[in-house]
């Protein structure tokens, strides 16, 4: 089983947008975009990076519908690299396909796989799987009430709201030595989100790329603060997760040169502010390498101490040349720099990034993790619940607005 010790995990993150190059006209197919993301995916290993992260959408210009499969077909090509989601749709996903989808994607990579929960932003996912986006913070909370349940308990009974009921009911394959996949709870405005991450002691990934700094400090903030409120720690040990995004190049002005025509023609934000304005409102970087490292370097002061930060590299029609570089720079020339950096006076105190050997530790000491072996009287999902049970329901599982979940 691999394990990722540090402080701070660094890596990439797709929102596998399919677009055109504006520089050349060329639009790449779907496949092809597919196999760029696989080579990008082992590209930031062979760099050093430590997390690759792929987004969830069911809508053109976005290919990525099933990250697990994705997501598992890179585990088999890579060895170190941690897999993880940006994000993985609370809302509309069933959390027992979630809850099974992820212990197997656990058990492919040997424990090298995490998630990150967020609401999605396109309207129109909801209808298309049944759901109504006006219940999307109580779909969230309800959802994420039983796929908490789900990972923690052999035979579970469970009555909500938005979803049939559950008795008797075994998710299989149980999770990786017994130990669910840490969870990071991706928000860009939403402070229930960081009230639900602090709930559960589970990590707040802050997505700062598009608002100002001072927004994600109150958002990064209130978790903090609330995850000390619920006794998990103080408000430094909570765990915290931000974006970013650059574009780098030896001399700053021919960065500038290279990126301008992507950005300004870019799906999300081109055709509105000015590169230099949005550079300046958000963490957008396009410059030196160590113009970047500045920036990042400084994240710290605006958040306190981190364990994760994610860039987005490989978007608004970016080819795929271009993209390797840009990931042999920053994993060359950035990151081991900012690994320094933000090493530098950190508390003794404040946790090191997740990993599942460090909750495999946490949970058992060291004892032998447990292994779940099917047994006759283990609930079958058709007769109701047995014995086998032995796990006791985690303290408040009616959180919020849980509905009737028990």
């Amino acid at each position: 089983m691999s394990d990722i010790t540090s402080q701070v995990q660094f890596g990439i993150f797709t929102v596998s947008d399919i677009t055109q190059d504006p520089t050349t006209g060329h639009t790449p197919s779907e496949a092809e975009r597919i196999r760029a993301t696989l080579t990008i995916a082992k590209h930031a290993e062979e760099v050093g990076l430590d997390v690759f992260a792929l987004g969830e959408h069911h809508n053109p210009p976005f290919w990525s519908s099933s990250p697990t499969t994705t997501l598992a077909y890179i585990a088999a090509q890579t060895e170190r690299l941690i897999l993880s989601t940006a994000t993985t749709l609370i809302t509309t996903n069933d959390p027992v396909k979630i809850a099974e989808d992820f212990a197997m994607l656990q058990h492919v990579s040997g424990g090298r796989t995490d998630l990150m929960l967020g609401r999605g932003n396109t309207g129109p996912v909801y209808p298309w799987f049944g759901k109504d986006i006006r219940q999307g913070l109580p779909l969230a909370i309800e959802n994420y009430a039983l796929l908490h349940k789900l990972w923690r308990e052999d035979v579970v009974d469970w009555e909500g709201k938005f979803r049939t009921p559950l008795q008797g009911f075994t998710a299989t394959p149980r999770p990786l030595d017994g130990v669910a996949p840490f969870v990071w709870h991706g928000s860009i405005r939403t402070p229930e989100i960081a009230e639900q991450a602090a709930y559960y002691g589970d990590g707040f990934f802050a997505n700062n790329i598009f608002w100002p700094a001072e927004h994600y400090q109150r958002l990064i903030g209130l978790y903090r603060q609330r995850y000390a409120h619920y006794g998990h720690g103080t408000p430094e040990q909570a765990i915290v997760g931000i974006g970013g995004q650059a574009f780098l190049a030896k001399n700053s002005q021919d960065a500038v040169t290279q990126f301008r025509p992507y950005f300004d023609n870019a799906p999300v934000y081109g055709h509105g502010p000015s590169l230099e304005d949005f550079s300046q409102m958000t963490p957008l970087t396009v410059g030196s390498p160590q113009q970047v490292i500045d920036r990042y370097a400084g994240m710290r002061d605006l958040y306190g101490d981190f364990q994760r930060q994610l860039f987005l590299m490989d978007h608004a029609g970016l080819p795929l040349k271009t993209v390797l570089e840009q990931l042999d720079i920053l994993g060359g020339e950035v990151v081991p720099v900012l690994r320094k950096e933000l090493a530098k006076n950190r508390p003794a105190e404040v946790p090191d990034a997740p990993t599942h050997a460090g909750l495999v530790r946490k949970a058992y000491g060291d004892g032998p993790a447990r292994e779940a072996r099917p047994r006759a009287n283990r609930g079958d999902n058709l007769s109701g619940p047995s014995p086998y049970d032995d796990t006791p329901a985690p303290a408040g599982a009616a959180f919020g607005l849980a509905g009737g979940a028990r």
